[in-house]
């Protein structure tokens, strides 16, 4: 599906100018929006959360072969769309979601129904047949089975979740489809780190977030519990995270750092802490997306300078068939005498 340094493309006809949508969402949270994303793509980000948005799978290769699936869901009456940038995964009206969540191939696990942005992290990651790879936060699995698949169930795929009921969600996925080298546990992932140092060859960090990305005008639930206090509380607990990861990395490895919030304090500045806490010791690598309404990582934010290396962080923004999300793919790099715990040097934050 992909490899470390791969291109991913797409392109598609550009939308003409639209007028600025009326959303209900917090005024705090809209004003923020403006100051992150370029004003010249900001009508069609506002748009987007309006948006009827189609339903997108991929095909589960541990069950069947994607050719098998596509004519098996073409004879049950699905119109499917092939995602031009990703082999293996689809498109169908959003008329059609519930009969394909109803359908045979979904509840015996030959596809899982997820989002394409979701589908990016583990691509970007690229893990591969006979590696040791941690998922720090799991559930429901959707990346976790879509790395299985990518590894072709050869190694150890080890995938964390501190939540008992999505705990069990978990499990019952990775049963259903079939992802057999993967080792569920059940505990926090801020202690990873320390339990396990320098185990993985990589670590997909899909920390939990405020959830900004998916937002709906048409769902107050969506936004309901959004503050600026939350994403500070979301910030802090993410930077723990991202340092149990890196300590759980061995050197030489890859960690893929993800959230589906636009917010700074949860992206940059999360990353941007962690570089500074380990001067030399991690490098911020190119992702090589060329998707269209990509936008790099910020360099500074109320205030705040960020390392330029962020640059190359990419912020993916909302559209008619993709959520927003951020990645952002550090390497540990092998420096002499130097191991990535919370004793290493440090540097000031802010600049």
């Amino acid at each position: 599906m992909g490899r470390a340094g791969s291109t991913i493309r797409a392109s598609s006809k550009r939308c003409a100018p639209m007028s600025r949508p009326r959303l209900p969402f917090p005024e705090p949270f809209l004003e923020r929006l403006q100051a992150i994303v370029p004003a010249g793509r900001l009508p069609a980000v506002l748009e987007s959360f309006t948006h009827r948005r189609p339903t997108t799978f991929r095909g589960n290769p541990l069950k069947r072969d994607d050719r098998a699936l596509e004519e098996e869901l073409a004879m049950a009456g699905f119109r499917l769309d092939p995602v031009p940038w990703l082999p293996g995964a689809w498109r169908i009206p959003p008329s059609q979601r519930r009969a394909l969540t109803e359908s045979t191939a979904c509840l015996e696990g030959r596809l899982y129904i997820q989002g394409l942005s979701s589908m990016l992290a583990p691509i970007l990651l690229a893990p591969r047949p006979g590696e040791q790879v941690l998922d720090l936060a799991a559930a429901p699995g959707g990346k976790t089975l879509q790395m299985a698949a990518m590894m072709a169930n050869r190694g150890r795929l080890s995938a964390v979740e501190p939540v008992r009921s999505r705990f069990f969600r978990l499990r019952a996925n990775l049963e259903r489809h079939g992802a057999t080298m993967v080792k569920a546990y059940r505990m926090d992932g801020r202690a990873v780190g320390s339990k396990v140092p320098e185990r993985f060859d990589r670590v997909l960090l899909d920390a939990p977030c405020s959830s900004e990305a998916r937002f709906r005008a048409q769902r107050p639930e969506s936004w309901a519990y959004w503050s600026l206090r939350k994403i500070r509380e979301c910030a802090h607990k993410q930077r723990r995270l991202l340092e149990s990861g890196l300590r759980a990395l061995r050197p030489g490895g890859t960690l893929l750092y993800c959230t589906c919030s636009f917010a700074p304090e949860e992206n940059e500045a999360v990353v941007d802490a962690a570089l500074a806490r380990h001067p030399g010791e991690l490098e911020v690598e190119p992702l090589g997306l060329e998707l269209e309404d990509l936008q790099p990582g910020l360099d500074h934010w109320q205030g705040r300078a960020f390392d330029p290396a962020l640059a190359a962080a990419v912020r993916v923004l909302p559209g008619a068939d993709r959520e927003g999300l951020f990645l952002c793919r550090l390497r540990r790099r092998s420096v002499p005498g130097h191991s990535v715990s919370p004793s290493s040097p440090s540097r000031k934050t802010t600049r």
